[in-house]
């Protein structure tokens, strides 16, 4: 029975490793040990442009010869060893010769003849969620299987998909200085709701964040995987109860960061789309604040996409408007007065004030049997689709039990539904 290889990180500082070969494969692995600060040997006859440009730069000493017995023991014996001749006998040579003398051998042109292997490395980024953090892949002696799995691991460190926990190096308080590190606040688009809808920046601050201010429409199951010592303060709000006034919110988000914490403001769809993103960056700025936006998907074009209807079909409409309903019926038929008349109107916020609006509509010249649809929970397994029209839109909803949140849907992009039904991923 084959036994499984043991894992290890080695600390080369300071240490003597001699890399025998002078090709490009020698030149990858002398600079990894050079930037684990090892004290590299280059034994071979002619050296590669990369290889020559360390040797300029001091970072390596050159043998310029061919291997010899007894290179690895002087000087001084060697802690480690890479052979990447291109010749096996001599890597065969140098192989036994580690072996004999106790010292770890990396064979580049034979994983299995090897005493020991270079895994694939992914290292966090700095000022990442996973800053710190190294992780190392062994394929089993493939390498291109083990850098196929490095690339997807390191992809998740620096998207904050993977749940690590960045050090935290906070600034001090007023108590141990007059003059205490300020954070930031990054207002991140959350997206319609789903959690793998949120973009890769927005899930990468959520990992590094200290702080997340969320709303009841954000994805928030990726409350689940921050560290456990990560504050999440919930200021969501439903119709008509808002226990947390804006002004509130505000003031919480500049208080968290000039205590030097990294603020995540979670929030639903785009921060900038009827989301009061604009006040909180306002409110940042002019009290010193650092701030950044993080653009989500906004519920106004991806929840109708959901349910099969583009807002935008060649056809039916090159354009679409997008309302807040919950300003009352005045503001939104200014709004698709404003718009060409075959513009498709998508109201946030409607299902309330649902049959005034409709009725409003109407009376400013939309047809009543214009398409209407109400899509219930976009994005989530509780997704919902009523299709009506304008004239029956408040008696249909009530009939079907339509409750917030939603997104009304007016226009003749609505009957594309039929024809392409939910599109929505599981």
């Amino acid at each position: 029975m084959q036994h499984p290889s043991y894992p290890l990180t080695l600390d080369l500082t300071g240490r003597r490793v001699v890399v025998v070969g002078g090709g490009p494969v020698a030149a990858r692995r002398a600079a990894g040990v050079v930037a684990a600060g090892g004290v590299v040997d280059v034994i071979a006859p002619w050296l590669c442009e990369d290889l020559l440009a360390s040797v300029q730069a001091g970072d390596i000493r050159w043998y310029d010869r061919d291997y010899v017995a007894g290179d690895l023991i002087e000087p001084r014996a060697a802690w480690l060893v890479h052979t990447a001749t291109g010749s096996p006998d001599v890597d065969a040579q140098v192989a036994r010769e580690a072996e004999a003398a106790r010292i770890w051998c990396v064979r580049a042109d034979n994983g299995a003849a090897s005493s020991a292997w270079t895994p694939a490395v992914a290292r966090g980024a700095s000022g990442g969620p996973a800053e710190g953090l190294t992780v190392a892949v062994s394929g089993g002696g493939d390498p291109r299987r083990a850098a196929a799995v490095r690339d997807a691991v390191h992809a998740a460190l620096d998207s904050g998909t993977l749940p690590v926990r960045r050090v935290r190096t906070l600034g001090k308080t007023p108590q141990h200085s007059a003059e205490p590190t300020v954070g930031r606040v990054a207002l991140v688009g959350g997206g319609p709701g789903a959690d793998d809808l949120v973009t890769v920046r927005g899930r990468a601050l959520l990992a590094a964040a200290d702080v997340v201010v969320t709303d009841r429409l954000g994805p928030r199951g990726l409350l689940k995987a921050l560290s456990t010592d990560v504050e999440v303060v919930d200021v969501g709000k439903t119709p008509g109860h808002h226990p947390v006034s804006q002004d509130r919110i505000n003031e919480l988000l500049v208080h968290h960061a000039r205590l030097g914490k990294h603020v995540v403001r979670l929030k639903g769809g785009d921060p900038f789309v009827l989301g009061r993103g604009g006040e909180e960056a306002l409110y940042c700025a002019e009290h010193g604040i650092p701030v950044e936006v993080v653009p989500g998907v906004t519920s106004a074009v991806s929840v109708p996409a959901a349910a099969g209807i583009p807002v935008t079909h060649r056809g039916i409409t090159a354009s679409f408007v997008v309302a807040s309903a919950h300003e009352g019926a005045d503001h939104v038929v200014r709004a698709a007065t404003d718009a060409a008349p075959d513009a498709t109107l998508v109201l946030l916020m409607g299902v309330t004030r649902l049959g005034e609006t409709a009725a409003a509509l109407v009376r400013a010249g939309r047809p009543a049997d214009t398409p209407v649809a109400l899509i219930e929970r976009g994005w989530t397994p509780d997704q919902r689709t009523t299709t009506t029209t304008l004239g029956h839109a408040a008696a249909d909803a009530a009939a079907a039990g339509v409750t917030a949140p939603a997104v009304v849907v007016v226009g003749e992009v609505v009957s594309l539904r039929a024809v392409l039904g939910d599109l929505a991923g599981e």
